[in-house]
């Protein structure tokens, strides 16, 4: 059985609450899960001490069984100290769109075109 620490959401429409549990991979994101390890509330402010409680017990017992924590998990984890920091690079978000680069290019050459029409005036 593979085994997920992952966030199981809750609350109202445009509330979000969740709950961070231990669950199989193949059950659904809201649906059963075998424990909870603690919440996680991102409405509070980012230094609030609420905003993320773990049961660190529960959750090192289950990293040790195996379980797999998903990357917003990992991020809480890494926080707390529990687990070694990942190196992160995703270096074509930053990146422009074909569409984008596109415009770019050709407001570049109008601007290029008036700076020559002006140059000969």
């Amino acid at each position: 059985m593979a085994m997920k620490i992952r966030l199981a959401r809750g609350g109202s429409k445009k509330r979000p609450f969740y709950r961070v549990v231990a669950a199989d991979s193949r059950m659904p994101r809201d649906g059963r899960f075998i424990e909870k390890l603690g919440t996680y509330n991102p409405l509070l402010a980012k230094d609030s001490e609420e905003r993320v409680k773990l049961n660190m017990e529960r959750v090192q017992y289950w990293l040790d069984q195996g379980a797999q924590p998903t990357d917003r998990v990992s991020r809480f984890l890494e926080a707390a100290g529990v687990v070694a920091k990942k190196e992160r690079n995703n270096p074509k978000k930053g990146e422009a769109g074909d569409k984008a680069k596109a415009r770019a290019e050709e407001k570049a050459a109008k601007a290029a075109d008036a700076s020559e029409a002006a140059a000969e005036e």
